[in-house]
């Protein structure tokens, strides 16, 4: 066998899959760096060792992934003198990770034969104050409890009712849930009394491990091609069926533009949150539809009162002072780029020329800006009524001391001792709408600014407070607020407006088609389609290679970063292979039976956010899809570059009406 250095890998390992995606609990991160998990396969396997993925050694074991054990250590709160209950032993890896944190671990274990394996396996590590109990895993062990933490391995048992009990006050347990045996959510249960206990969902995570075939392993750190025809003749199917174009700026459009017909809503994706080509076939699209089928507004995946700001603009309905620069917080460049001032500048002069009540409209329909949306309602109710100004800076003071980091308050509104602000921001938005006959009277537009600030003020505080409840929840309420905004702003414009969306794939696609749905979690795409039905058109996109503008983490600075090939197995592999460089993909209504059956299979699909981390590419960044029912049409575009970031040179000279001024 070749020489592997381990040591090196398990230092990469820590440092790229486990810091690198957010676990920073020192003695977490240390435990990591000393359990050598190659101790745990045999040697034909070793190589394999630090995959960032749990890896199946047998019909008995598996080794669960790295990370998944480091966060839930962390989740933990191991002290130095802690006992520790570990449900589930199977391999010992997470046994070893835990001996290094704890005074005393025990772990019990279902099967003798495994109970036995591990033990000698965490011998040989002097691991000797780890007790490891032939017995019920569903039982625990509560002979030897209470214990101070709980740490229940995947599959380690399928109710925590026996478990809970166990736990120390103060106590916490820390166990995947849910009935999908690849996506689970992680919850930890903590003990706050004799009978009281608080459940957190804290993320979400793929815990299936893979079949530790030594040539598909390979094949997929390669980027090779999976083997077999059946991809290959999808590829040459996909190639057939597709609309190939040269250029954005060269694609024939027409096509397209009949398939959505008379459709309300046009919702245009992105698989990643910083990719030029990305932005600027939604423009060109954005404008066809404008300009052949009269849409009335875009509805981007931004926060209301900046793009107030780019609406003002674009429909020369005059210049408000404002305290800030549009689209100025983390992330900047995702709309203050050069590919949205080319469409901003092209839709104010589109609009220069039509009837002030035909303009297309410019709006937002995000929630992070909870303060600049609270300014803006205060100054509105400044200039209509100042009596209920005064009402509303003293509710929305409640939300003063957290102005620097909102999240924040979520975790203050976790304390019983600190009254949460809910009830003033609900009341200040029930107290705007019973007043709409007499304030939209004077000023309509103005009127849908200030409740849809209010809105999002009522949504943001909820949203914050749901932060630390799961991921689930507060991705649900992010979504169900853009899709009730744009709900708002279809009955503003009048029965028979139409919308075009810009948000992100996994905004745009029916979440009901990935993995999110075993989650619980719904989006845009979704909510559109079961209340316009065939009236709602999802149009994905997706890339090979190039490169991406992104984070590292977040509030980070852009980075303009290589993006890495599509993975072996991927959607985006498959097109990539039908070797057309870009092509648009109908998929309503496709002919070729074998091309949809083939692309009805589910597939990994690659997202790209914000934040880009290609050392964790296929955990951070791959998810399950069903193409044919997440999108309407998908756009290919094989080779892409990053989005051109605005600077303050570019827009020297501009009026100070510009939207985008530093």
């Amino acid at each position: 066998m070749l020489h592997i250095d381990f040591e090196r890998l398990r230092a990469a390992m820590v440092e790229d899959q486990i810091e690198g995606r957010g676990v920073h609990a020192p003695d977490v991160l240390e435990a990591m760096r000393a359990v050598p998990r190659e101790v745990f396969l045999p040697e034909s396997l070793q190589e394999f060792a630090y995959e960032d993925t749990a890896l199946k050694i047998d019909e008995e074991r598996t080794l669960p992934q790295p990370y998944l054990v480091a966060l839930m250590a962390e989740a933990l709160s191991i002290g130095a003198h802690a006992r520790v209950l570990e449900v589930g032993t199977g391999s010992g890896y997470a046994t070893a990770v835990l001996c290094r944190l704890a005074a005393k671990v025990y772990s019990v274990e279902s099967n003798a034969a495994l109970a036995t394996k591990a033990a000698a396996i965490l011998h040989s590590l002097r691991c000797h104050h780890v007790q490891i109990v032939h017995g019920d895993a569903n039982q625990g062990l509560p002979a030897h409890g209470p214990f101070d933490a709980i740490f229940v391995n995947p599959g380690g048992a399928e109710f925590m009712g026996a478990l809970k009990p166990q736990l120390a006050t103060g106590g916490r347990m820390v166990v995947s849930a849910g009935t999908d045996p690849a996506v689970r959510e992680l919850v930890r249960v903590t003990r706050t009394g004799p009978d009281d206990y608080t459940v957190e969902d804290m993320a979400d995570v793929r815990v299936a491990p893979l079949d530790v075939d030594a040539e598909r392993l390979r094949a997929r750190q390669e980027g090779l091609p999976r083997a077999g025809s059946a991809d290959a003749l999808l590829a040459q199917a996909i190639a057939g069926a597709c609309e190939r174009f040269e250029s954005v700026d060269s694609a024939d459009l027409a096509p397209l533009l009949d398939r959505i017909g008379d459709a309300r809503i046009v919702l245009l994706g992105e698989a990643t949150h910083g990719t030029s080509e990305f932005y600027r076939m939604r423009e060109r699209i954005s404008r066809e539809l404008i300009e052949r089928k009269g849409f009335d507004f875009i509805a981007i995946e931004a926060d209301w009162p900046d793009a107030s700001r780019i609406d003002r603009y674009v429909r020369h309905a005059g210049h408000r002072p404002s305290r800030w620069s549009a689209f100025a917080r983390f992330p900047v460049w995702m709309w203050r780029n050069q590919e949205v001032r080319q469409f901003v500048d092209w839709l104010r002069a589109h609009n220069a020329g039509i009837a002030d009540r035909d303009r297309v409209a410019f709006h937002g329909l995000d929630l992070y800006s909870l303060y600049n949306s609270i300014h803006s309602v205060v100054g509105y109710l400044e200039d209509v009524d100042p009596p209920t100004a005064g009402i509303a800076r003293r509710r929305y003071g409640c939300l003063t001391p957290w102005q620097s980091d909102p999240s924040s308050y979520g975790y203050a509104a976790l304390n019983d001792r600190y009254r949460s602000c809910e009830r003033d921001v609900v009341s200040m938005l029930g107290d705007l709408l019973l007043s709409e006959q007499r304030y939209a009277a004077q000023d309509g537009e103005r009127f849908l600014d200030a409740v849809q600030n209010a809105r999002l003020v009522a949504n943001a505080e909820r949203y914050y407070r749901t932060m630390y409840y799961g991921s689930r929840a507060s991705w649900n309420l992010r979504d169900s607020h853009m899709f009730e905004t744009l709900q708002d702003l279809l009955d503003f414009h009048g029965p028979q407006s139409k919308a075009i969306v810009w948000a992100h794939n996994s905004h745009v696609g029916d979440s009901r088609a990935t993995e999110m749905s075993r989650r619980g979690e719904h989006n845009i795409g979704q909510l559109c389609r079961v209340a316009f039905g065939p009236g709602a058109y999802l149009i994905g996109f997706g890339t090979h290679t190039g490169c991406v503008a992104a984070a590292s983490d977040w509030d980070g600075p852009m980075e303009v970063k290589p993006l890495r090939a599509s993975m072996a197995g991927s959607y985006e592999r498959l097109c990539h292979e039908s070797n057309v460089a870009n092509f648009i993909l109908p998929l309503r209504n496709q002919a070729s039976g074998h091309l949809m059956a083939g692309l009805s299979q589910p597939r990994l699909e690659r997202a790209v956010g914000v934040i880009y981390r290609p050392e964790t590419e296929l955990q951070s960044h791959y998810f399950q899809a069903v193409l044919t029912r997440q999108f309407d049409e998908y756009i290919w575009l094989d080779q892409t570059r990053a989005v051109t970031p605005l600077g303050t040179e570019t827009i020297e000279g501009l009026p100070d009406t510009y939207p985008f001024g530093l």
